[in-house]
């Protein structure tokens, strides 16, 4: 049976920096992907956005490594010429009706320790944004966009430049604990791991439950929350993120520009029992009633479908807000495996802060 010192399954972008983490601390890596090429679900299908960290439960998962990973995305974006841009964001109230809920994100936001949030009333909006119709707003200068793809390019490059070696189209279908490791079984055979890192995003919780020896009840209860983008055709006024306020499941249709300035908007929200990345035309309607609240002079015929993504939420009932869930040998008795739950948005922003943190649980091991 080979051996490998550490296997990270799933090569998005957590599982880039988590391989990357792993192989600049000296250690021998195998990132294991089964689809054809890296990032093809949710690292791939998302706004591209670097969040402030306003949004999350005081000291969650979400909280802490949103803020953290913010600071170390942007060092790492400048040290690597990754293509980026702070742009800044505007979370708007439509009406007078919404600014208690305004300013509660604003309390979040400073529990949070994101301090730089300014306050816009609707004359300084019509200076800064002349085509967004809003009573008020909260400008987060801390927001920005960056290249997810060049993102993951040099996360893997950096990986492999430290001895990682990433295997595609390799599936893992279980495991078994083992005295000198995880015996994961890929594609018919057998692979001994001293540490597994079980970073496959989507169905993390799906392949933890066919690693024996993992109790059930310490897998949590994940769903599916889908959204769809639509693009904008033509010219948009807009030079900042446009997000309205958060509603359950996400933070609302928003507009968000790429970094060659087009404006798309998304995600909504559907909740999902499988897979499914099919995009719904006559969602459009949604999308036009959402968005001419803030942006009365979109045209009717606009707007195009593109893709959609997918965020994988677990589901506690004592907390109405998912979190992300890394789960060392503490949360189910197993040495060596450590397991990702939940890691949706802000996971891109976050990534960086989260690999670390997986790497400080690695090291219990060594």
């Amino acid at each position: 049976m080979d051996r490998v010192d550490c296997v990270v399954i799933g090569a998005g972008v957590i599982g880039l920096a988590v391989a990357r983490a792993l192989a600049l601390e000296g250690r021998e890596v195998l990132i294991l992907e089964e689809e054809a090429a890296f990032g093809q679900h949710t690292s791939s299908r998302n706004s591209e956005v670097i969040h402030a960290g306003m949004y999350y439960p005081a000291g969650s998962m979400k909280a802490l490594h949103c803020l953290r990973g913010k600071r170390l995305l942007y060092q790492y974006c400048r040290e690597r010429s990754i293509a980026h841009r702070q742009l800044g964001k505007l979370i708007i109230a439509v009406d007078d009706s919404e600014m208690p809920r305004l300013v509660a994100l604003q309390e979040k936001a400073l529990v949070n320790g994101v301090t730089d949030l300014t306050w816009m009333d609707k004359r300084v909006l019509a200076e800064v944004e002349p085509g967004l119709h809003a009573h008020a707003a909260l400008f987060s200068p801390s927001t920005g966009i960056i290249d997810s793809h060049g993102l993951m390019l040099s996360l893997l490059a950096d990986a492999e430049a430290a001895g990682a070696q990433l295997v595609l189209q390799a599936r893992v279908s279980g495991g078994r604990e083992s005295d000198d490791g995880m015996v994961l079984f890929v594609d018919g055979e057998e692979l001994l791991a001293g540490t597994v890192v079980n970073a496959a995003g989507l169905t993390a919780h799906v392949l933890a439950a066919k690693m024996r020896g993992v109790p059930h009840e310490t897998i949590p209860r994940v769903r599916y929350a889908r959204g769809v983008y639509f693009a904008l055709s033509g010219h948009h006024p807009f030079s900042h993120l446009i997000y309205p306020l958060p509603e359950p499941g996400g933070l609302g249709t928003h507009l968000t520009l790429d970094l060659a300035g087009q404006a798309r908007f998304g995600p909504d929200v559907e909740w999902i029992n499988r897979v499914d990345y099919t995009v719904d035309p006559d969602r459009v309607d949604g999308f036009y009633q959402s968005i001419r609240r803030w942006w009365p002079q979109l045209a009717q015929g606009a707007l195009s479908p593109t893709y959609s993504g997918i965020r994988p939420k677990v589901i506690n009932e004592d907390k109405p807000e998912g979190d992300f869930l890394i789960q060392g040998q503490e949360g189910h008795g197993i040495r060596g495996l450590i397991n990702l739950f939940g890691i949706e948005s802000p996971g891109l922003t976050a990534c960086l802060a989260i690999a670390d943190e997986v790497l400080r649980r690695c090291r219990q091991y060594w």
